[in-house]
């Protein structure tokens, strides 16, 4: 496990990032100016990225950042006039509502071919950057993981109550609720939004959930996988309190996700913004982010440095990317069960 210095470094890597908005790189800049990259991914993900992809074309980034779904409706109401060359986003369905909009150009053919056709949307429109999980984190101190349910939607039950956190805001938290919609319909998604709300402990953040149960004052709570060693990083790993239980067997508690990136119709480089996409799936750009995120790799060959599980022993659910993309029914669940 690797320590906080290491965090410290790549943070301090986003003066890369900041200054590309500004000045020079070491090599020479494009003639045509900086790639204006919409941001809504975790920043020290991004400039990892971002200083790799620059080292190795010479192309400067100018990042403009804010949570996908706030870019995602800036870039709807800009439309043809929008200053954004690529979006990378934290989850797909603010990828999905612009190629529903018809505000995306597709990835190359070539670059498509990198990666399995599972981690794009069906025309090219976008393309998968790395994968992550939902997942329970559990405090082993105050629960036996053969006592967890073997169904996320148990969670909700009035047995659970005071016991178990989850993060209503959270983009994963609503695509795990349009999980349930696609596996057992649109009432037992709203049944399990409801009993977590009369059962359940709000936070704010996912680090905040998993923080509150290494602490001990909730015994469970519903996150991705990846915050887990965000929080294990800076305590270190003898000291976790808190483990993760990966539920498998095909349940929406299983759900695997993408983050996601797509070239925007309105670019006025869409040549430096397809390989700012070709960048993101090759082997560099896909260690670049391993590197810096315990998110799985959408290459296939590319090893990341975190103890993570086997993707293949996962067992997520059948859903597709475009399942879990009605970001509207998500919110409109949300407010209908009370967690607005």
């Amino acid at each position: 496990m690797r320590t906080l210095r290491r965090r410290e470094l790549l943070l301090a890597g986003a003066g890369f990032a900041v200054a590309a908005l500004f000045g020079r790189t070491a090599r020479a800049a494009d003639a045509s100016g900086p790639l204006t990259l919409y941001n809504g991914q975790h920043p020290e993900t991004t400039n990892a990225i971002v200083e790799a992809f620059s080292r190795e074309t010479g192309i400067e980034v100018a990042i403009r950042r804010g949570s996908s779904a706030q870019l995602a409706n800036q870039m709807v109401e800009e439309g043809a006039a929008s200053p954004a060359d690529v979006f990378y986003s934290e989850e797909s369905a603010p990828l999905a509502t612009l190629a529903k909009r018809g505000l995306l150009t597709a990835a190359s053919a070539e670059t498509l071919k990198q990666i399995p056709a599972n981690y794009a949307a069906g025309d090219g429109a976008w393309i998968g950057v790395s994968a992550r999980c939902r997942v329970v984190a559990y405090n082993q101190d105050m629960i036996q993981v053969s006592a967890l349910p073997t169904t996320v939607t148990d969670f909700a039950k009035p047995e659970w109550s005071g016991r178990v956190g989850f993060v209503p805001t959270s983009g994963e938290f609503q695509a795990q609720t349009l999980a349930i919609v696609k596996l057992k319909g649109r009432e037992a998604a709203l049944d399990w939004l409801k009993g977590l709300r009369d059962n359940g402990r709000v936070y704010n953040g996912n680090v905040a959930a998993v923080q509150g149960v290494q602490r001990g004052e909730i015994a469970t709570a519903l996150v991705n996988n990846y915050y887990w060693f965000r929080v294990a990083e800076e305590l270190g790993e003898e000291r976790m309190r808190c483990q993760l239980h990966y539920m498998g067997h095909k349940d929406a508690g299983a759900l695997l996700t993408l983050s996601g990136a797509a070239a925007m119709r309105s670019s006025k480089r869409p040549e430096a913004a397809q390989k700012f996409l070709a960048f993101l799936v090759s082997e560099k750009g896909q260690q670049a982010l391993v590197e810096a995120v315990a998110e799985y790799p959408v290459r296939p060959g590319v090893q990341s440095p975190y103890a993570l599980k086997p993707i293949d022993e996962l067992d997520p659910p059948d859903v597709t990317p475009e399942d879990i993309a009605d970001a509207d029914l998500a919110r409109d669940l949300r407010r209908e069960a009370g967690l607005a």
